[in-house]
């Protein structure tokens, strides 16, 4: 008999070396406006993309996730509003600190997990990533950097950033490989239609021949999307 998970009654799967739900907590670091407005290494779209989508992906699987700002009054600007509306009831942690490891309540909230992986991204991938994610590591934890949820100021700052993790111990991984190794299997119904619709909604080309699949192979119906309704016009300001 499968021993189950400690979310929802999901089967608990093997390890071995590998990311499942139950393993491993998510920080999401200042993924705010001015720290994507300095990023030219990436398509800053594609960014918020799979940011959202790796965030849509904790919810389904049920994993503990930390949420972190810099300096947002005076330089950052809020955590997008897109990534608010995946985790309404969740305060980000407020730091004035690059290093989120310098961050006392940042480290207690890993910690309060009990957990030793760290599933990672951030922006800059120099400063908000590699600098938590070198001592993470060396405070024993396992850390896993989502390299296309993060961007830098130029490609050479991001690729020597990515350099200087792996050479640390760090994973590299995507946002729909992470999402997939917590799926693992597709026999497991409790979570695969709600990967599909991250899938459909976010991963492009795949997702697309997802909905292909479903309607023309599978004859079911075709995804319903919110209708769009046009915003009504703000009040005029004096």
């Amino acid at each position: 008999m499968a021993q189950q998970s400690s979310g929802g009654g999901r089967p608990k799967l093997s390890e071995k070396g590998l990311l499942t739900p139950d393993n491993c907590v998510v920080a999401l670091i200042d993924h705010q406006p001015q720290m994507l407005f300095g990023v030219s290494n990436s398509d800053r779209q594609g960014i918020i993309n799979s940011v959202i989508a790796i965030a849509k992906a904790t919810r389904v699987f049920e994993l503990p996730v930390v949420l972190s700002t810099v300096e947002t009054k005076s330089f950052s600007g809020n955590m997008w509003p897109q990534l608010r509306a995946v985790f309404p009831g969740q305060e980000p942690i407020e730091r004035s600190s690059m290093n989120s490891w310098d961050d006392k309540n940042f480290v207690a909230a890993i910690e309060k997990t009990g957990r030793k992986k760290i599933v990672l991204a951030g922006l800059w991938t120099e400063t908000c990533v590699a600098l938590p994610t070198v001592q993470a590591i060396h405070d024993g934890y396992e850390v896993y950097v989502i390299e296309d949820c993060c961007g830098d100021v130029s490609q050479l700052a991001h690729d020597n950033a990515m350099k200087r993790v792996i050479q640390a111990g760090a994973k590299p991984v995507t946002a729909l490989s992470t999402m997939l190794e917590w799926q693992r299997d597709w026999a497991l119904r409790g979570t695969y239609d709600a990967v599909m619709d991250i899938v459909k909604t976010h991963f492009g080309a795949y997702g697309v021949g997802v909905e292909y699949a479903y309607t023309m192979v599978h004859g079911l119906p075709a995804t319903k999307f919110a209708e769009y309704v046009v915003p009504a016009a703000a009040a005029a300001h004096n």
